[in-house]
């Protein structure tokens, strides 16, 4: 779970149905003190873009091709009960609006990741990670206009 959790968190650092309101979600809970959170722009991913390889230490996955076509990345991440439980109803109400599409779950010993998608055909433009380990809730959300395949493939490979 943690291996998987590392090369996600690798993947999205290094849509736009979903932009406004990860920016909006960023917005509301990044200032807060119990709060962590980290946004990369639109021109970091340019600056990334630009770099010939992008590997993880000690994996074989090419992450390169999804990285040069995301636009935005937003992470919240919370251990305060109240806040978490805040955080975790709202993401939860933007993915079950219907739009996104579940596309991966773990649990392991109490902790639970869903992996959601929106987009259209072969191409994904927004996806979102929510994972809940007791009070501890992370959001995860990247903008772009990632090939569904490719995706799909990255995360096989993660999975494994």
């Amino acid at each position: 779970m943690k291996r998987l959790y590392i090369l996600l968190t690798a993947l999205l650092v290094t849509v736009t149905a979903f932009a406004q309101s990860g920016k909006e979600l960023y917005q509301k809970y990044s200032d807060l003190p119990e709060v962590s959170a980290v946004y990369v722009s639109p021109s970091m991913f340019r600056i990334i873009g630009r770099l010939p390889e992008f590997e993880v230490e000690d994996e074989s996955v090419d992450l390169a091709p999804i990285i040069r076509t995301m636009t935005g990345f937003y992470l919240i991440s919370c251990e305060d009960g109240k806040v978490s439980e805040k955080l975790y109803s709202e993401v939860t109400r933007l993915v079950d609006k219907g739009k996104y599409e579940l596309i991966m779950e773990a649990k392991e010993g109490g902790e639970a990741t869903r992996i959601y998608s929106a987009g259209s055909g072969n191409e994904v433009m927004s996806l979102v990670m929510l994972t809940r380990d007791g009070n501890e809730v992370t959001f995860l959300g990247v903008d772009g206009r990632m090939d569904r395949d490719k995706l799909e493939n990255i995360l096989a490979e993660a999975a494994k």
